[in-house]
C-alpha cells in the first residue's frame, strides 16, 4: 500500500491542479498495466491526508475542486501573503470581486442582470474575470435576444479553496458586530435588527429580487460608470 501512496504522492505534487481520483485510477492502472480499484486510490489518499496533518509539515493535501492538491497550512498564511503580495502586480479591482460575487450568488446570470445589480456598465469586469478563467460561459438564456449566461469556473473553486460553489457562505454569516449601527445593547434596536436581517435572508425576498431583473434585449445597455471602470484600469 505504501509503494501505491508513494506514487499518488508523487502526482498530487507535481499536478498543477487538483487530481480526481480516478484520473489517479487511470494513470495507476496503465502503469502497473492492471486494473487498480478506485477504493485502494482512495485508502491511498486517506493514508497521505493522515500524514500531512502531522504540525511537522508546512502544508498539506486539500480536497478541492473535486480532486486532490497540496496547499500550505493556514498557519503560515501571513509570510506567504507577504511573499504574494511582493511577487503580485495585478489583482482583481474592486468592480472585478463586485462583479465575480453576483456571479457566483446569483449564477447562471446574464450580463444585463449583472448591470442591474450593480447599477453600472460591467463589460470591462466580465472582460477580466474571463481572461483570468474565474467565470464562464454556461450557455443562453431562453430569454428575449438569447443573451450569454454567465457561471463560475472550475478555477475559481481553486482558487478560493472550495470543493463545491454550496460551500460559499450565506448571506446570513456576513453578518457583523463591526458593521452595526447604534446602540448594540438596547433592546428595541436588537429587535429591528434581527427582523431586517430575516427579511433580507429570507428566500421569498431573494426570489422577488430575481423576478425584478429583466432579461437582456439586443442593444440594451446600460450607461457606463466610466470614472468608476477607469479608475479600475488603472489597477489592472
Amino acid at each position: 500500500m505504501n509503494f501505491l501512496q508513494n506514487h499518488i504522492e508523487s502526482i498530487i505534487f507535481c499536478a498543477t491542479d487538483p487530481v480526481k481520483p480516478d484520473e489517479i485510477r487511470q494513470c495507476m492502472s496503465e502503469m502497473f498495466e492492471a486494473e487498480i480499484p478506485l477504493d485502494d486510490i482512495l485508502n491511498a489518499v486517506d493514508g497521505l491526508l493522515s500524514k500531512y496533518d502531522d504540525e511537522i509539515y508546512p502544508f498539506q493535501i486539500l480536497q478541492i475542486g473535486g480532486g486532490y492538491q497540496f496547499m500550505t497550512k493556514p498557519a503560515y498564511q501571513s509570510s506567504l501573503g507577504i511573499f504574494l503580495k511582493q511577487k503580485s502586480k495585478k489583482r482583481l479591482s474592486t468592480s472585478a470581486l463586485e462583479t465575480m460575487a453576483i456571479v457566483a450568488y446569483k449564477q447562471p446570470i446574464t450580463k444585463a442582470q449583472i448591470e442591474q445589480i450593480r447599477g453600472v456598465n460591467c463589460d470591462y469586469a466580465m472582460q477580466k474575470l474571463l481572461e483570468k478563467e474565474l467565470v464562464e460561459i454556461q450557455g443562453k438564456s431562453d430569454g428575449v435576444g438569447r443573451p450569454i449566461l454567465y457561471g463560475t469556473s472550475q478555477k475559481f473553486l481553486e482558487y478560493f479553496g472550495i470543493n463545491n460553489i454550496k460551500d460559499l457562505p450565506s448571506p446570513k454569516d456576513f453578518s457583523s458586530e463591526v458593521n452595526e449601527i447604534g446602540e448594540v445593547n438596547d433592546p428595541e434596536y436588537n429587535a429591528l435588527a434581527s427582523q431586517a436581517i430575516a427579511e433580507i435572508t429570507s428566500e421569498e425576498t431573494i426570489e422577488s429580487i430575481s423576478d425584478e431583473i429583466p432579461e437582456e434585449e439586443p442593444g440594451d445597455d446600460l450607461p457606463e460608470d466610466t470614472s468608476t471602470e477607469n479608475e479600475q484600469t488603472e489597477n489592472e
